[in-house]
């Protein structure tokens, strides 16, 4: 099927409700006005009645978006520019790769003590298959395509499952410009603003007190990378968030932790490295050392993964084109 044909297809909204429709459309018709955007398509309606002309696979989209927003209206009465971005990125990666529409409702569900997380997007969801697949697996992207988030529910999913007995979330302690030996308090305070994301994820996800009292028992732990150091760890969850800001030899040193019944996900970016200037990313160098070992997965994130605020994907993909027209420099051990 060629999805670059120029089509025309008719959509009605049923049952008619003008209240409905205006939520749909949002102030000043914006709702539409950023699908049509984002799908490079063109939609005119008079009343419920829709037509909606492009390429078959972003008409075929913004169908199926415009009936889903506007189910959605039905208890949802303020259709808001972030729902629809977030609508968009679910959906977008499958049907404009024309995979059957069906496959969309196969998506990994992770159950936590909050509710159930899915992935939005094809990319996010194989990404998330492969964590539970795979006792190894890398999620490698810009900032915003879930990568961390993810792998948390992912291991919050297991722990509750009982098909782990720990999580261990592990970040480098880097500074980013910031001297750590001139932040306040003792090395505690000094490390926890480097793994506040990852707090923050499982605050939502079981909430403070239960983390709290999981971490008191020592079932979660949250700790830099310097403390995986001599361990093995058994029947356990291992995330490595911000990966790239390892070096060679802390990075081999975490992936070589991994004892029986564990699984562990690396996630980073390779493009936002704040290690001293020439020295290699250990994220980058695994990237390449471990790309052809069987029994681990890399799923490779872009800005169009991106489900934060819109201009997060723009800006991501401004970079990139940038980065392109710059000429390559070599570093030499």
């Amino acid at each position: 099927m060629n999805n670059n044909v120029t089509t025309i297809r008719q959509v009605y909204l049923d049952p008619p409700d003008t209240k409905r429709l205006n939520a749909l459309c949002g102030a000043f018709h914006q709702n539409l006005k950023q699908i049509e955007q984002r799908l490079e398509v063109q939609i005119h309606h008079r009343g419920h009645h829709f037509h909606v002309h492009g390429s078959l696979a972003a008409v075929t989209h913004a169908e199926r978006l415009l009936t889903t927003l506007y189910e959605e209206t039905l208890t949802n009465a303020d259709i808001t520019s972030e729902m629809v971005h977030l609508m968009l990125q679910t959906s977008q990666a499958v049907v404009l790769e024309d995979v059957d529409s069906t496959q969309e409702s196969t998506f990994p569900t992770l159950f936590t003590r909050k509710g159930s997380i899915r992935p939005r997007g094809e990319n996010q969801a194989r990404y998330v298959a492969n964590i539970l697949r795979h006792d190894i697996s890398f999620g490698v992207g810009p900032a915003g395509t879930g990568k961390t988030y993810l792998a948390v529910a992912a291991a919050v999913d297991q722990l509750e499952k009982d098909a782990i007995r720990r999580i261990l979330l592990v970040r480098p302690a880097v500074e980013a410009g910031e001297k750590l030996g001139f932040l306040p308090g003792d090395l505690s305070d000094k490390i926890d603003p480097y793994l506040r994301p990852l707090y923050d994820a499982l605050y939502e996800m079981l909430g403070f007190e239960r983390v709290t009292k999981l971490i008191e028992r020592q079932v979660i732990e949250v700790a830099p990378l310097a403390y995986m150091r001599g361990r093995t760890l058994n029947n356990a969850f291992i995330i490595l968030d911000e990966g790239q800001n390892t070096t060679r030899e802390q990075m081999k040193m975490f992936l070589t932790r991994l004892g029986f019944g564990s699984r562990a996900v690396i996630t980073g970016d390779i493009t936002q490295v704040d290690l001293p200037r020439g020295q290699e990313s250990g994220l980058a160098h695994c990237l390449r050392v471990l790309q052809d070992v069987e029994g681990i997965h890399i799923t490779r994130f872009s800005s169009k993964d991106v489900v934060r605020h819109h201009l997060v994907q723009r800006i991501v993909e401004a970079y990139e084109a940038w980065d392109k027209t710059q000429p390559v420099v070599k570093h030499y051990d």
